[in-house]
């Protein structure tokens, strides 16, 4: 037994608090591979069962069912709680002995296959289902699941969701529960990405074997694996290869699976059968021919298969040489091999769901529609929609305008990766007061260092963007002043208009005292400012608009003592309702 880590204990309260609620529970568990993830369900199930109720845990291959069975076999054997396999492993009269128990309730835990979703598999009170590798279930399997889980709470647990899991988790519509934390000897997975070259195979294969360690080299095409394997023999004769793919007889796969994971053999050719939950400590090595071929999520998850015990693992994901990629097939394998540190499955999902869009949330695409309107603003039309569905109020975004003379952004010298800086964009745009601006700063310099002048520029636009929002002011704009071109502004000055704004006689009179050729438009809610230009200019606005409309004052007009009687008779005579700028 391993110690819980937080993430893993948060995930088991939340998981536990759904249960006893009134409402079924549908809940996300996301999670690397080997971080834990199996742990929440043991609990989850268990607790389903002391509660009086059935479990069944589906899974996708009949490997990991038997491996599932022996690890919930071992965990409730001092309890009375009958735990059952159902998969193609069994014979008939084996299969009928369990499909009755689970319909008499004499069968507390099923683990099994597809076999689950059949129409003769009855429960006499399924209270919890988990699905594990939730991935790997096609649409036909997800409506069959929709069936079997009315009234019933669901647990999905996954590495790397598909996309429209993950955004149904990301918009509300189902629970999110992250494991990040990795096990204390877990090292990262050294990955190379790059062109088939039979000596760069046969030196990882050679690696392997002076460390005594075993290699999965993944091939997933049945039909010519013997020919690959015998290939493998020919590159490297003291190898001892062994083959397993789907499509053997249950018995001799069943046998290869347990030779090799005796020690029997030293290189396992196998499909991607070993995807899904297999647990190996001593394979440290993984070649994967024809990568191009595979998903995001299948590549991490195979990823994953190797390096479970502490040692230092490497992956292979090679395809042919010049070999023109598509481009989602390159965006996968950049990805992949970018993403390589502990944890990254989340971010490799996300990845994902930009790169194939989110699908039909109630319909049968679980990929696609993102690219008509981009990421972003998808993700915040569901979230709106779902804010509605749920009575929420639901925040209009603030469009402002600011633009100035000044070089503000972020140096790709300083924030090297690209999401990194879109990322931090994204999060300066939706900032609305100046405090949220300074905790933005301070997580830059704690992340990336001291903050170039280009990037203390971009705080200081942040600055003036969240004055705009507390003052209504949705338009910044200055250009600088040349020789004959009229106006308030003297050659070199930054002429800056902000509006709309209304200014009453007090903020009129404040405002010519500290900018004398200051211009007030009042019949188009304008000022014009002429300010010395500079790369402080956004800083000087924000502290004019902070002066013109103090923040303890509100919305200026409220004790004010310039304010006359003839300011209040226009106000009222305005009329509740009608259309103005903001009042100063």
């Amino acid at each position: 037994m391993y110690p819980e880590t937080p993430d893993q204990l948060k995930a088991i309260d939340d998981v536990k608090a759904d249960m006893e609620r009134a409402l079924p529970m549908d809940r996300l568990v996301c999670g690397d591979v080997g971080f834990g993830k199996t742990e929440v369900a043991v609990r989850a199930v268990f607790k389903a069962v002391q509660d009086g109720y059935q479990a069944a845990i589906l899974v996708p291959t009949t490997l990991l069912a038997q491996q599932h069975f022996q690890t919930f076999s071992d965990r409730y054997a001092p309890y009375p709680v009958r735990v059952e396999v159902l998969s193609r492993f069994l014979t008939v009269s084996e299969a009928r002995k369990v499909v009755e128990g689970l319909a008499d309730g004499s069968v507390d835990v099923v683990i099994g296959t597809h076999r689950l979703l059949t129409p003769d598999v009855r429960f006499k009170r399924l209270g919890l289902l988990v699905v594990d590798e939730e991935q790997r279930f096609g649409v036909s399997h997800k409506e069959a699941i929709k069936q079997l889980t009315i009234g019933v709470d669901v647990l999905t647990l996954t590495a790397s969701p598909i996309p429209r899991t993950l955004e149904m988790s990301l918009t509300g519509i189902r629970d999110l529960s992250l494991i990040t934390t990795p096990p204390s000897e877990r090292q990262p997975i050294l990955t190379y990405v790059g062109e088939q070259d039979e000596r760069a195979v046969a030196e990882a294969l050679r690696r392997e074997l002076l460390r005594e360690g075993q290699i999965f080299y993944v091939h997933n095409r049945v039909h010519d694996i013997e020919r690959v394997a015998a290939d493998l023999r020919a590159l490297v004769p003291d190898a001892r290869i062994a083959v397993a793919h789907g499509q053997m007889d249950e018995g001799t796969l069943e046998q290869v699976v347990l030779d090799f994971w005796a020690g029997g053999y030293d290189v396992l050719v196998c499909t991607t059968i070993i995807e899904s939950g297999i647990d190996m400590p001593s394979v440290n090595t993984l070649v994967v021919d024809r990568a191009d071929r595979l998903g995001l999520g299948q590549l991490h998850q195979l990823r994953g298969r190797v390096g479970r015990a502490g040692r230092r693992a490497y992956a292979y994901l090679l395809f042919p040489p010049d070999h023109v990629l598509s481009e989602q097939a390159y965006e996968r394998l950049r990805t992949i091999g970018e993403h390589t540190e502990l944890g990254s499955g989340f971010k490799i999902a996300m990845r994902d769901l930009e790169i194939r869009g989110a699908g039909n949330l109630l319909g049968r695409d679980q990929s696609g529609h993102i690219a008509a309107v981009g990421y972003d603003l998808y993700v915040r039309l569901v979230a709106e929609a779902v804010s509605e569905l749920k009575g929420e109020p639901v925040r209009v975004p603030v469009d402002i305008t600011v633009d100035l003379p000044v070089d503000a952004f972020l140096p790709p010298e300083y924030v090297e990766r690209e999401d990194l800086r879109l990322e931090a964009y994204r999060r300066l745009a939706e900032v609305r007061d100046p405090a949220a601006v300074e905790d933005l700063r301070t997580e830059w310099l704690d992340r990336y260092g001291p903050l170039p002048r280009e990037a203390e520029a971009l705080v200081a636009v942040g600055r003036l963007r969240a004055e705009c929002v507390r003052t209504g002011v949705t338009e910044v704009t200055a250009s600088v002043a040349r020789p004959g071109g009229g106006g308030p502004g003297r050659t070199g000055e930054a002429v800056a208009r902000l509006a709309p704004i209304r200014l009453r006689a007090s903020a009129r009179v404040r405002l010519v005292r500290l900018h004398p050729r200051a211009i007030v438009k009042q019949e188009v809610d304008q000022i014009i400012v002429p300010l010395v230009a500079g790369p402080d200019l956004a800083d000087r606005l924000a502290v004019l608009l902070s002066e013109l409309v103090p923040a303890e004052r509100g919305d200026g007009a409220r004790g004010d003592p310039d304010a006359t009687a003839v300011d209040a008779a226009k106000a009222l005579a305005a009329g509740n309702g009608a259309r103005h700028a903001p009042t100063i």
